[in-house]
């Protein structure tokens, strides 16, 4: 008799084919391989939640000033100032915080009216065409618009600034390019922009910054540099777009595979932000995070030596069934609670409040107008990024 047994757990953040549905791979690495090792692009990954919530919290460990993303921390590039997704303390809590200052839940709900008219003006021309894109009509336009209305970008240079963002992010042959990577190049389009606000202030959040006064690390008082407020604008521009886009995506194919909790959102809209936390946790679409370790750590009977790069998989951890029982079944009632789709601990995403915003007015909007609708697998495409999941297009059929 011929006894056969499974490969070995292979876990690669540029393979296409895994990229389509980790979730099978990452849940072997739970169970297999909690501490993972791979050799081809010499990393280190952590799955279940409780790793990756303890590593999101111990900063001192698992440092991000050389990056949070994996090609960005091989090729050793110098991180412009602003960019507090790749800073430390003292310097990322005093950028923080700045940011947090002209960056509030309230003034990101106050956002509101705009967001739902522009969704309305999207969706009304569709409504008995039989058929739109929740990306290419929707989600690859809507989270530029509102960045666009927060940095007092003119909404006739949105699109241009988006597809450079995207270009910047995206996979060619599931090969990392870390020789082309800059990290001012996405956020020099808006360097004009910061010049001319300068002598031309409003009531922005880019005049905000321009006018913000902070005790710096050296206890100096002073106003952000143009660099500074480069890579604040190109955080919040690449970010704020890219995973919302992708959150809209997931909510019309994940709603497709759902009909009969579809059908319960249109009769009651009141289970729509519960949902979205659950779309948040189902399909994270920022599923991937990496570290620095600047120590020796002990981790399931391993030493990960200093300098070494640590994988966060934050969208693995929040289906690992230790911490949400039944992790890979979808349902709007779940008691989601805290999940890791925007992180953890001192990078907690500062634009959550808006990521949630955008998505539930954009669901309750669609919803209103296309109670049901079939996703068109055929010409669907996916976005192939090393850190990003979801759909480049998602076109749906309506009734």
């Amino acid at each position: 008799m011929t006894v056969t047994s499974e490969p070995e757990v292979y876990y690669d953040p540029y393979d296409f084919e895994i990229d389509a549905d980790p979730y099978p791979v990452w849940k072997r690495l739970r169970d297999e391989a909690p501490l993972y090792w791979n050799d081809k692009y010499e990393f280190f990954a952590l799955s279940r939640w409780d790793d990756v919530d303890a590593a999101m919290l111990d900063w001192k460990t698992y440092i991000s000033g050389r990056g949070s993303v994996l090609e960005i921390i091989k090729a050793g590039i110098e991180i412009p100032p602003g960019s507090i997704l790749f800073e430390d303390p003292p310097t990322h809590d005093i950028h923080r915080s700045l940011l947090s200052r002209v960056f509030t839940p309230r003034k990101m709900q106050a956002l509101e009216p705009q967001v739902r008219a522009y969704c309305a003006e999207v969706l009304d021309p569709l409504v008995g065409s039989g058929a739109f894109d929740f990306v290419g009509d929707l989600g690859k336009f809507m989270p530029m618009r509102v960045i666009g209305m927060l940095l007092g970008i003119p909404e006739e240079d949105q699109e241009a600034i988006r597809e450079q963002i995207d270009d910047g992010l995206r996979l060619e042959d599931g090969v990392p390019n870390e020789a082309e990577y800059d990290g001012l190049r996405s956020a020099q389009v808006f360097s004009d922009y910061i010049a001319w606000r300068a002598e031309h202030p409003s009531d922005d959040l880019m005049t905000e910054l321009l006018n913000a006064e902070f005790e710096d690390e050296h206890g100096t008082t002073r106003t952000l540099s143009h660099e500074e407020i480069l890579g604040y604008v190109g955080l919040l521009s690449g970010a704020g777009n890219e995973t919302t886009t992708r959150l809209i995506g997931f909510a019309g194919e994940v709603l497709g595979r759902h009909p009969d909790q579809r059908a319960e959102l249109v009769a009651d809209r009141s289970l729509i932000p519960n949902a979205i936390e659950e779309l948040l946790r189902y399909e994270s679409p920022s599923p991937v995070q990496s570290r620095y370790v600047s120590r020796d750590v002990e981790l399931h009977g391993r030493t990960v030596p200093q300098g070494s790069v640590m994988v966060l998989l934050n969208g693995s951890a929040n289906r690992d069934e230790r911490h949400f029982p039944e992790g890979d079944r979808f349902d709007i009632h779940r008691d989601v609670g805290r999940h890791q789709a925007f992180g953890y601990g001192i990078h907690l995403c500062l634009g959550a409040a808006l990521a949630r915003l955008e998505g539930r007015v954009a669901l309750d909007e669609v919803l209103r107008r296309f109670p049901e609708w079939d996703v068109d697998y055929d010409q669907a495409r996916r976005a192939r990024t090393s850190t990003v999941r979801g759909w480049e297009t998602l076109p749906v059929r309506t009734a």
